[in-house]
């Protein structure tokens, strides 16, 4: 039996604490806020409740593994498990509305054909044939490998595109996939969504981002009753059962090393806790060691994210997940990934694509009334100074006008809303700038994968949404199968 020390509650953390408790080690969390669940968090209020991380489930399979290989009881067990359909209904440029249904790539084909045109679903559907290459290619070394395997197998882009880029035109790109193989705007904006919502920019992003589009229309979308938070419960509730040990209000502060290998951690408190292994579930790992945060580590956009406590019944027939795309696209990724510096101020900007979750959940709001959450990708704190007065209700402002396309008359109807900036990010989970990470991608010569689950430190591991495989609720889960695996049995 060996000690592991375990930094931080999050998602990825606990996945790994629960595997490796069950496997026999004796297992202790340290976390540095009074609860767990890291940015899988909930906002409650008046007998409203809102999830404040993730609130949707892509890729079950993942908690479904964690939870069979964990305990008697399954993921189904433990969580109410809901698909939702539509997948999501969007409001794209110029007024069209579609809806794209879930995990039925026949339904989404007639529905592109029906509202942008004989032929779009079928470039659409070709797109996802493409993109199963990609998923094919790369599931196993970037899902299922630590980082340090097979890296020669990720760093190039595989998305079958073989006559192309042309010679001097640099990689394949996500945008010059959508201009030559989509070509309709409706299409690209759907495309462009997919990127956005994982924090990346289409413009330069490799073109084997078209996984995770694949992913959602093959593996389907979930939405787990009472919140995703629920899900983070049922986990702390699992690692519990195995035993391990969690210390709440206990920040460390340093890792503790013998010889060079890590031999436990100390906390604010001056505290001690000697192990044999410690893994770490927290951004940024080099103040621990004594050390800075390496020179030009990359920036993640953060989220807006504004809670609505409505007046009203949510309406029969209501999609759970609308898109109301950007009305002009460059405007908003230069808005996004190229802000001047240090903006202040009042000003929003250009509008930008909000998403609108209206999920049908009588555990989350007083009856007759409904809750509504609106999200927006937008630069992190200190690239935008999101303290500044009055910028955060703008922006705020500014979401509510766009949603009412989705929810008519929606000004009329709120009773309260509270609004959620990546400093609020930064400040409650320590995420530099408040930055939510995405999921590693191959191509672009390994420019966008995450740091390794192996560390130089002998003993240290990384887990979580900041280490391999990257942000994203089904990557965390799988970072804590990876990490559990490298350490293996006593």
């Amino acid at each position: 039996m060996a000690r592991i020390a375990v930094i931080g509650a999050g998602v990825g953390a606990m996945a790994a604490a629960a595997r490796l408790a069950t496997v026999g080690h004796r297992v202790t969390v340290c976390e540095r806020s009074g609860t767990h669940g890291g940015a899988v968090g909930t906002f409650s209020r008046d007998g409203f409740s809102f999830d404040t991380g993730p609130a949707l489930l892509a890729l079950p399979a993942v908690y479904r593994d964690l939870f069979l290989k964990t305990g008697k009881e399954p993921l189904e067990e433990c969580v109410d498990l809901r698909e939702v359909d539509p997948a999501s209904h969007h409001l794209l440029p110029g007024g069209t509305s579609v809806a794209l249904a879930n995990a039925s790539r026949a339904a989404v084909v007639q529905a592109l054909d029906a509202a942008l045109g004989a032929g779009a679903g079928a470039r659409w559907s070709a797109l996802l044939d493409r993109a199963r290459v990609v998923w094919e290619a790369t599931r196993r070394p970037l899902l299922e490998e630590p980082s340090g395997e097979g890296p020669d197998r990720v760093v190039h882009d595989p998305y079958p595109a073989p006559r192309w880029p042309v010679p001097g035109r640099g990689r394949p790109t996500l945008e010059r996939v959508a201009r030559r193989e989509l070509r309709h705007p409706g299409l690209v904006a759907l495309l462009d969504g997919y990127a956005l919502r994982y924090g990346f920019d289409p413009r330069t992003a490799p073109a084997s981002l078209v996984a995770l589009p694949y992913l959602e229309h093959t593996f389907g979308t979930w939405y787990v009753a009472g919140g995703v938070r629920a899900l983070a419960d049922a986990l702390f509730r699992r690692c519990a059962l195995r035993g391990v040990e969690f210390r709440f209000d206990a920040e460390v502060v340093a890792v503790e090393r013998t010889d060079g290998r890590a031999t436990g951690v100390r906390l604010a408190d001056g505290d001690r806790l000697p192990a044999d292994a410690v893994v770490s579930g927290v951004p940024a790992l080099a103040p621990l060691l004594g050390g800075a945060p390496p020179p030009g580590a990359r920036t993640w956009p953060g989220r807006l994210s504004v809670l609505l406590a409505l007046r009203g019944a949510r309406p029969d027939g209501t999609a759970h997940r609308t898109l109301v795309h950007a009305p002009d696209r460059t405007a908003e990724l230069t808005a996004v990934f190229d802000p001047p510096q240090h903006t202040r101020g009042p000003a929003a900007g250009p509008p930008r694509t909000v998403e609108v979750l209206r999920p049908d959940d009588a555990g989350l709001r007083p009856d007759g009334h409904e809750a509504v959450t609106l999200r927006v990708t937008v630069p992190p704190q200190g690239v935008v100074d999101w303290t500044a007065d009055g910028l955060a209700d703008a922006y705020a402002d500014q979401a509510v006008r766009v949603a009412e396309a989705a929810v008519p008359g929606l000004r009329d109807r709120v009773l309260w809303r509270h609004v959620l900036t990546p400093a609020d990010t930064e400040r409650t989970t320590g995420a530099p700038g408040g930055g939510c990470p995405g999921p590693v991608l191959a191509g672009h010569r390994g420019a966008f994968l995450s740091a390794d689950n192996r560390t130089s430190v002998p003993g240290l591991y990384r887990v979580g949404g900041w280490a391999h495989p990257g942000g994203g609720l089904p990557h965390t889960g799988m970072s804590g199968a990876l990490v559990a695996a490298l350490i293996g049995t006593p």
